[in-house]
């Protein structure tokens, strides 16, 4: 078991960033384009491993709700 990556890495910038909007997890939901659910914003803000693919949904359904474009790597600290 200790040769597996680690999968809980602690809160993560896209957190505070949420919180510096007033954005909650149903409001990037509402606005995704793509299937995102609950779960994986939930996930995304915990610091849990996500694929790059729920990152990049998360991304862009946070950059439709607010005024800059943010990128993976300020995101993300892993």
């Amino acid at each position: 078991m200790s040769d597996d990556m680690e999968r809980n890495l602690g809160e993560q910038p896209i957190a505070g960033i949420m919180v510096e909007h007033g954005l909650k997890a149903s409001d990037l939901v509402t606005s995704s384009t793509q299937r995102l659910t609950h779960k994986m914003v939930a996930r995304a803000c915990k610091g849990r491993r996500l694929t790059s693919n729920v990152q990049f949904k998360v991304r862009d359904a946070l950059n439709r709700c607010v005024d800059k474009q943010y990128s993976i790597a300020e995101l993300f600290n892993y």
